[in-house]
């Protein structure tokens, strides 16, 4: 087995651990499968370690191990040592595939494995949406505890959830989620994949054409957004460099009116109650965080929502919504949170979620066009409850990264 077939292979599990059904379903045997395979690509490669990199790693994991366990010990109410060591073991897993991508000579192997394994998603979304329309009467359920789905001969999934289904142009969908246990992840992975394609990879047409249908079939507000701001952003890049975008700029025209509906559907008509959730997962969580602003809540889903289920926004949030053509209808709710960001901040306080936004921005994996790769990152977690896990994570550990290497290099130079 080769070096890049195993970087694939722990890429793939990687992006799994971060919303795919393999983890849904199977999180600890999963878990434990990456751990063990990465331990082995370790030994297999068999390169001598580098310090610099090894000490920068170590430092970051302590660091942000130390956060977590000031967050548990000091939380408002008993926290769950089993949910934390959880944490624990994710974000020791995070360090562990960097330390492994890192550990390489070539320091663009990272980069083209997630390429390599979001094109295989790309294909596998797109067949599983054209599938559908003739094995929907094939399909059968699969249940666990925190999740149900239809699967034909566990190759193609599909949820079973009412909102799941829409209306594109005049056809009924079952929105696109992939691999992936919701539509919203997938449009995650794929905005990504458009953005490397841009920026770093061939800038195929006929592949960035595939990557903006397959987004539209998840019809995912987020999605669509995301879409529409790389188009613009790297129309204009175009422009000034006199290169035609041709296909893509004919695809943005239709891509803005259909996003136009769907938000207008979303904060309007049938999808108005997802749109009510989001919204108090962006509003009611900063209040909690003002109410506990050091160490916030802690991050124990059953504590945080029972937290939630008790608070009642007290100030007059409408009266500024309005100004937008906005209304908060729901005032509480005893859900988790779909904002990563909001949850960070409610569950960590000011102090931890600043300084984890600040390693954010200066991660060292994505270095070309920062700015815009900054928003597709923040906008998917504050849009999926996904940045706690190992993908996403993996940012914030580089950024710790960055900033360790730099002091131990300056520590050299002195000596």
């Amino acid at each position: 087995m080769g070096t890049r077939m195993l970087n694939n292979i722990i890429m793939f599990m990687l992006i799994s651990s971060t919303g795919g059904l393999l983890f849904v379903f199977n999180r600890n045997q999963a878990f434990a499968a990456l751990f063990f395979l990465v331990m082995f690509s370790l030994f297999y490669i068999g390169k001598r370690v580098k310090k610099t990199i090894y000490y920068s790693l170590l430092l970051s994991l302590l660091v942000v191990l130390l956060l977590f366990a000031i967050n548990f010990l000091f939380a408002i109410n008993p926290q769950s040592l089993t949910k934390y060591s959880f944490f624990g073991i994710s974000i020791f897993i995070t360090v562990l595939v960097l330390f492994y991508y890192s550990y390489q000579d070539d320091k663009k192997c990272l980069i083209e494995s997630l390429y390599f394994v979001l094109k295989l998603i790309l294909f596998h979304s797109l067949f599983s949406f054209l599938v559908y329309f003739f094995v929907k009467e094939k399909l059968i359920l699969v249940s666990s505890a925190y999740h149900d789905i239809l699967t034909y001969n566990y190759l193609f999934f599909y949820s079973p959830k009412e909102a799941n289904f829409a209306t594109i142009f005049g056809l009924e969908i079952n929105r696109n989620a992939g691999i992936f246990w919701e539509a919203g992840i997938l449009q995650a992975y794929l905005n990504i994949l458009f953005f490397l394609e841009m920026s770093i990879f061939k800038r195929n047409k006929y592949l960035l054409t595939l990557i903006i249908l397959a987004i539209i079939s998840t019809y995912s507000t987020t999605g669509l957004l995301l879409i529409i701001i790389q188009l613009l952003y790297f129309s204009q890049i175009a422009l000034r460099r006199n290169i035609a975008l041709g296909l893509i700029s004919l695809i943005g025209i239709p891509l803005f009116f259909l996003f136009s509906a769907n938000i207008s559907d979303k904060i309007y008509g049938v999808g108005e109650s997802s749109f009510q959730k989001r919204l108090l997962d962006l509003t009611q969580p900063f209040f909690i965080a003002l109410d506990y602003p050091i160490n916030g809540v802690g991050l124990d889903l059953d504590r945080f929502q029972e937290v939630r289920e008790e608070f009642y926004i007290s100030s007059n949030i409408n009266s500024v919504l309005n100004q937008v053509g906005l209304e908060q209808k729901v005032e509480t709710t005893s859900k988790g949170s779909t904002n990563s960001i909001m949850y960070l901040l409610a569950g960590m306080g000011f102090p931890t979620t600043i300084l984890f936004i600040y390693m954010l921005t200066k991660q060292q994996i994505i270095r070309n066009h920062r700015f815009i790769w900054l928003i597709i990152i923040f906008v998917s977690v504050m849009s999926e409850p996904l940045l706690f896990r190992p993908f996403f994570f993996m940012f914030i550990i580089s950024g710790f990264m960055h900033f360790f290497y730099k002091i131990i290099n300056h520590k050299k130079q002195l000596a």
